[in-house]
């Protein structure tokens, strides 16, 4: 997925986002045509013990729900924590999530 999508790091978060394509071409269960994005928090052990991981993940679940329809149709959106994420507080979070988001979608690609 990552190697055809784009990416970007912004403070103790880093996104990916893979535009819509045929769900053959990413092995994923088919999505309706014109669906609104779908998004995953992916939050590592060397972000701190359960409890932190845990905030960190209901905090970019939160920021994610006001972007999802932003974003392009159909779209995979992956936010991956970053060991920083477990001290940053919530505002911190929703600007590097904001920045990151910001970057993919607007970064072009030459083809």
């Amino acid at each position: 997925m990552a190697a055809r999508g784009r990416r970007a790091r912004r403070g103790p978060l880093v996104v990916h986002l893979m535009p819509a394509a045929p769900a053959a071409d990413l092995g994923v269960p088919p999505v309706r045509e014109h669906a609104q994005a779908r998004a995953g928090v992916v939050v590592g052990k060397r972000v701190g013990n359960a409890v932190q991981r845990n905030l960190v993940k209901r905090r970019l679940r939160e920021h994610l729900r006001n972007h999802l329809p932003a974003l392009p149709e159909g779209s995979l959106v992956v936010v991956r924590a970053l060991p920083g994420a477990g001290s940053a507080d919530h505002q911190a979070l929703g600007r590097a999530l904001d920045g990151a988001l910001r970057a993919v979608t607007e970064r072009r690609v030459d083809a």
